[in-house]
């Protein structure tokens, strides 16, 4: 399928494409960026990062968010990073929702039906859980991303638990399955099928969503239904979703049982890791990213500001701290945003500047203790890199 084709059949027709990763996103990159917003049919205001998504593949769909667009509470829609395992399904204009399994009812709703039950807006961070990996030594395989599978958005629709509840769970249920319309290319390989435990499938967070940023969901972010896990790696965020199903155990299959799955506990960097020692991954640790400045950037002498992003699954941020002296010292950054397990806040932190190179680093803690480490922990697929970031550029 041809660049247009795919942009205009998944809504991103508005945004500039970009070949490369986001870690090239500088001054150069920029430029380019500008450039090809300004093609597709929208231009980047003075200022602004450029309204284009980075290239990590175009079969199957994957694009990265410039860094620059993690500086402010919510992601745009049409600069949102795009992952997909198979590519996009048709266009599906009439969808419907089955919910089905150890349930006391079958349910199957069509879109409208779901408009018309009551709605809940969940302001989250969705991350693909290899977001990073691209930076992981020694290198693993895998979408080589780097910082730029992620965002923030407000999503809305229905509560997965008021779905369940309507169909009936039963109680030997333990688990709950998701299913999309996206296919495998050919019979040999995998369906994409994933499932969380029940708790997780009635919290009141976990939605089955319709809008993001107030909007339609557009076809490449999951139209016209995807649910929504907060805290959790963005593989459980089943995008085209179709089927729920009720049931005892996990879901079989390579996604579930083989792959997005972690050590039980910390390994030698390389190491082979037996499957009985693996477990599937689930909320995502403590992370800060900066946005501004962009590595290589030229500023003039005088006021800083450093700007960027921070968030953790399992609690809300506490603090975040930067360091321009190596991890040596470290000053507290102001927060903005409200505080939350699974979204992000802002931090901001100001200073003066003599001419001459400044790096930067940054670092989170959330409130259950948790801090950000200096190295990731590495495991053989790459996941849930949070090491600090480190940004260097030029005063004149």
């Amino acid at each position: 399928m041809r660049r247009r084709e795919f942009l205009e059949r998944t809504g991103l027709a508005f945004a500039g494409v970009l070949v490369g990763g986001d870690a090239r996103a500088g001054a150069g990159a920029l430029a380019g960026g500008a450039a090809g917003a300004s093609a597709a049919g929208g231009a980047a205001l003075a200022g602004e990062p450029p309204r284009s998504l980075l290239v990590q593949s175009l079969r199957p769909e994957n694009f990265a968010t410039p860094i620059g667009w993690f500086d402010r509470l919510i992601t745009p829609t049409d600069v949102f990073f795009v992952r997909s395992h198979f590519g996009a399904p048709a266009l599906v204009r009439d969808g419907r929702l089955r919910v089905e399994g150890l349930v006391r009812q079958p349910v199957d709703l069509a879109v409208a039906d779901l408009e018309r039950m009551p709605q809940t807006t969940i302001t989250a961070v969705l991350q693909c859980a290899g977001n990073g990996r691209g930076l992981i030594e020694p290198h693993v395989p895998g979408v080589q991303w780097e910082h730029g599978a992620m965002g923030q958005a407000a999503w809305t629709g229905v509560r997965l638990r008021d779905l369940l509840e309507r169909a009936g769970v039963a109680s030997s249920a333990a688990h709950v399955a998701a299913r999309g319309a996206d296919l495998p290319p050919m019979p040999s390989v995998p369906a994409f099928h994933r499932s969380i435990p029940l708790d997780r499938a009635m919290h009141p967070t976990t939605l089955v969503a319709l809008r993001m940023n107030g909007e339609p969901l557009t076809h490449a972010h999951g139209a016209p239904l995807r649910l929504i896990v907060p805290g959790w790696g963005g593989n459980h965020w089943m995008k085209w979703l179709a089927f729920v199903r009720v049931q005892a155990e996990e879901a079989s299959g390579f996604y579930m049982q083989t792959g997005y799955r972690l050590p039980r506990a910390p390994v030698e960097p390389g190491a082979a890791v037996p499957p009985e020692n693996m477990v599937p991954l689930t909320t995502f640790p403590v992370k800060s990213i900066i946005a501004r400045p962009i590595e290589g950037e030229r500023r003039p002498r005088g006021a800083q500001e450093i700007a960027g992003v921070a968030f953790s699954g399992e609690a809300a941020i506490a603090r975040v701290e930067v360091s321009l002296d190596g991890g040596t010292t470290w000053t507290a950054a102001a927060l903005e945003g409200e505080p939350g397990p699974g979204r992000w806040q802002v931090f901001r932190s100001r200073f003066d500047a003599a001419p001459g190179r400044v790096r930067a680093m940054a670092r989170a803690t959330d409130a259950s203790g948790q801090v950000q480490p200096a190295r990731a922990a590495w495991n053989p697929s790459g996941y849930h890199w949070n090491a600090w970031h480190s940004v260097t550029w030029e005063v004149a």
